[in-house]
Parts: structure tokens; sequence; C-alpha cells
């Protein structure tokens, strides 16, 4: 007689503990597990702990610790209470390359944690750090899984499930025509479905898809907005020409450019104390990203490069009469303002 055994599912390599759950139904606990090689879910599901203990005091702090360069004793002082009581969330990031003395000290903190703190502990796969990782299952701890996605139907699930969470419609062609241009990388499928919501109106279709991302090969609009916006003038210019010579249209390239630059601008201004993260619907790791970005970069560089988009967007949507020397032309200026002073 078969048992279940006789049918493997691909999608699991190995039984999961009873605490586990998916990366996106978080919850709290003195103690989070979020584990898996997939550093996109990772990122969200730390977000949505952290969202969660905000939702509870949206004073607690937030204190990331690198397991990488951990030293002795680092764990009992960040997730002790601070000096006004605050609470505070603890993230260990970088967990499979954890060192011995976080080991040791995770271990002692599982046996009794702070009831009032939450430590996160991220772990991107591989048994380094076994003990440790034994010892947060044992204690009950909830894990938040994040597999790889590399099954097509996950990667159909996964931007279906993008647009869903933004109310956007689009046919089962159009999700189809967007994994199949960009589905070797994760995070370039959730910017695709950020990008089309942003730019576009109504149920997004098939020939919308095409017309962004139709014909790529290597280079992208989003590789060559971050080169232009790390000020790589050469790199910048050869990706584009390389994306127009393998049939990219010049229109998806100036809005990869546009939403790179969206970005830093709203983080610019959370900077500045004018909003926050979640009134710019921002997530943790976006806003992470365009800090480091932001670092070199001034208010009238910044300014320059918005203005420089705005021009090319007019101009690639019927207004000049160049495309290409219009999308070529914003990708030098964007480079060149990233060092204005």
């Amino acid at each position: 007689m078969p048992t279940t055994s006789s049918r493997p599912r691909p999608a699991r390599r190995s039984k999961p503990a009873a605490n586990t759950r998916p990366w996106d139904d978080p919850t709290l606990a003195p103690v989070v597990l979020v584990r898996g090689p997939e550093g996109l879910l990772a990122e969200r599901a730390v977000d949505g702990v952290i969202g969660l203990a905000r939702s509870r005091d949206p004073d607690v702090e937030r204190v990331e610790l690198e397991a990488a360069a951990y030293v002795g004793g680092q764990l009992t002082v960040a997730a002790s209470p601070s000096l006004f009581g605050e609470a505070k969330v603890v993230v260990v990031r970088g967990a499979e390359a954890c060192t011995e003395d976080l080991v040791a000290d995770m271990v002692d903190y599982v046996a009794a944690p702070d009831p009032d703190g939450v430590v996160v502990v991220v772990h991107g796969g591989g048994n380094r750090g076994k003990r440790m990782l034994d010892a947060i299952l044992a204690s009950g701890a909830p894990v938040l899984q994040c597999d790889a996605i590399s099954r097509d139907a996950d990667k159909v699930s996964f931007v279906s499930g993008e647009l869903r969470a933004a109310r956007r419609r689009a046919e089962p062609a159009a999700v189809r025509a967007l994994v199949d241009a960009l589905g070797n990388d994760l995070r370039e499928l959730a910017s695709a479905c950020a990008q089309l919501v942003a730019d576009t109106s109504g149920t997004i279709g098939e020939a919308t898809v095409d017309r962004y991302y139709g014909g790529r090969v290597e280079a992208t609009g989003f590789k060559v907005a971050d080169a232009a916006v790390a000020g790589d003038a050469g790199a910048a210019v050869a990706l584009l020409r390389h994306a127009l010579d393998t049939g990219a249209d010049p229109v998806p390239v100036v809005a990869a450019l546009a939403l790179r630059l969206r970005t830093l601008a709203r983080v610019a201004a959370i900077r500045g104390g004018s909003t926050t993260a979640r009134e710019q619907g921002l997530q943790d790791w976006q806003v992470r990203n365009a800090q480091r970005d932001l670092a070199r970069w001034t208010p009238e560089g910044l300014a320059a490069a918005i203005t420089a988009v705005a021009q090319a967007d007019a101009d690639v949507k019927g207004g000049g009469r160049d495309p290409v020397y219009a999308v070529e032309k914003a990708v030098l200026t964007i480079a060149r303002a990233r060092a204005m002073r």
C-alpha cells in the first residue's frame, strides 16, 4: 500500500517544525526565527514583525545586529530595556554566518527571554549555528519560512499576490508574460509589479507588460536606474544601449528611472522629518537601500535628476523627436547629478 512518502512534494525538502508559518503571516513572540534563502521574503517577514510591534507600541525601539561581526554580550545590551522603558525589537541579521559568541549568547537568551521584547533572528540557511537554531526551535518560537521561489507556478502566485495586495487586476497572460521577462530575480518581479501599479491604470494586460518588458535579455530599466543613481555613467549608458538594442522600449526605462528617484525623494522626506515610511507606503528594506544611496546625493542633485526624468518622460511619450536620445540624456544627467556638491 503506497504511503505519502511515495508522492514527494518538490516545494518541501524537509519536514517543517510544528511552529512554522508562512513568511507573510508574522506574529509577535519574545524570539522569532526568520529562516530561508529568499532574501526579499526574509526582509518582508522582518518588516511584518516590526510592523506588529509598532502597532502594539508606536515608540518601539529597533536595534540591528550583524551576526558575522557579533561579539559576546551585544545581545544582552541590545535586548535590555532602554532608559525610558521603551519596548525593543532586536534584529539579528545574517545568522547563517554567525560567530560562536552569538551562538552561546542566543542559547542562553532563548532559555529566559525578555517577555516584553522581541528578538528576530534571520538565518539564510545552512548548518552554521545549528546549536542556536535547535535551541530556538526547541523553545517553541515561531518560525517564518522564506523558501526560495524557483518554480514558475510559485512565481506566478507571487506576482498575482503582489498585484492583489495593490488592488489591481491583471490578465493571466500578463502575469505569465511578466514572469517570463523577469522571473530570474524576485526583487525585479516585485519592483516591476510596483512600477506597473504606479504607472498604469485599469486591468493590466499582456500588451502593457510587453510594452514595458518585452524583448528584455540581460539589461533592464532597473539595472540602468541602479547604475545611473550610483553615478556610473559609463555602465548606465552601456546597459541602456544594450537594452534598447535587444528590443526594450524607452518608455519603461524612463519609468524605472522615475520609480527609483521617487523612492529616493520619499526617503529624503522621511529623513527630513516631514513624513513617515508608513505614510509614504514604503517598506523598511526600501528605506534602508534608499538611505544608503542618499548618502552620496545632495538635495540639489536629486532635484536636477527628477527634473531631467520628468522632461524625458514627456519626450518619450510624444513630446520629443528622438525618444532614444531623450532617455540617454536623462541617464547621463542623473549620473552627473549624483556628483553635484
